[in-house]
């Protein structure tokens, strides 16, 4: 496959209802920012996301979320060289490439090719930058007040012992999350990254946001995908996370449903008229927004997943 050549920017939409979009590793509370009350969400829990859907559908993962990576006495890259070495046994041994090849074997893998890794397998170190980053952390378009709810556990041993706890939890009542991203050509040629990955990692963001089980993450809605090409792999425009606000009637904090808001991308037409983007394509399964775009003329094109 061609290895991908565009510079571009992300912008991607999703609401959480009633839910924790993103808990805090140590608390399990919502990430929040205390002076502008808003949501929110880092990069680590959006490539979860995708990396997760991925893996679910049979492309070769290289950070896995289980005991796979924790084998007797190696570190987690370590242990996973050595399952990717096993896998690709064959392929190896057909190419006449060294068994500790440590690029051959995170190239095979689709999330270091977008996000890039690292292996500290001995005679195999590596260390690949990842042509896709997003934001640290991501604010929500809107301030919310969070929501304190109870909740009671029992857990018991066997029949004869019982126990319980109250514990509370702080969740988010309503929240449009803004996600910002970039995908580097430069960082691409790299890692092998192509359109193709590009598009599977599109279709995994969005897909797996809508389909989120988990207690905290079940109400999510995925609403805008935005991909703002640039013309040359230099071309930057500034305040790309500015481009889309909301209005409504009511406060902020009052807010529970997308028919509440509405969406203003004036600013992201003007962008649409600089001689530094190529296109910005779209994707989205609201008529309402769908047509917003369509209306704005210009270089606006429909994003198709892979």
């Amino acid at each position: 496959m061609a290895t991908l050549q565009e510079k571009s920017e992300i912008i991607f939409l999703y609401d959480s209802k009633y839910s924790i979009p993103n808990g805090d590793p140590f608390t399990g509370e919502q990430r929040y920012d205390e002076e502008t009350k808003k949501v929110l969400v880092s990069d680590v829990r959006i490539k979860r996301f995708i990396r997760d859907y991925l893996h679910n559908n049979g492309e070769t993962i290289y950070v896995l979320n289980d005991k796979e990576q924790a084998e007797g006495n190696e570190s987690g890259s370590s242990a996973r060289i050595k399952s990717l070495r096993k896998k690709f046994e064959n392929e190896i041994k057909a190419a006449g490439i060294k068994k500790d090849d440590g690029f051959f074997l995170l190239s095979k893998c689709i999330d270091v090719r977008l996000f890039g890794g690292i292996s500290t397998k001995k005679g195999a170190t590596i260390n690949l930058t990842g042509p896709v980053q997003f934001a640290l952390l991501n604010p929500s378009l809107n301030s919310v007040d969070l929501r304190i709810h109870q909740n009671t556990s029992v857990f018991s041993s066997d029949v004869s012992n019982s126990g319980g706890a109250i514990g509370t939890t702080s969740l988010v009542p309503y929240s449009i999350n803004q996600i910002h991203g970039w995908i580097n050509p430069f960082s691409a040629q790299h890692t092998g990254l192509s359109d193709e990955d590009v598009s599977k990692m599109f279709k995994a963001l969005w897909e797996s946001v809508n389909n989120a089980n988990t207690r905290s993450k079940s109400n999510h809605n995925s609403i805008l995908l935005l991909q703002i090409v640039y013309n040359n792999k230099t071309d930057k425009v500034y305040g790309t996370d500015k481009l889309i606000s909301i209005s409504s009637e009511k406060r902020d904090e009052q807010l529970r449903d997308l028919t509440d808001v509405q969406f203003n991308f004036d600013k992201l037409k003007d962008i649409s008229n600089s001689n530094k983007i190529k296109e910005i394509r779209y994707h989205s399964e609201s008529n309402e927004i769908v047509n917003a775009i369509k209306s704005l003329g210009g270089i606006f094109t429909e994003l198709k997943f892979a």
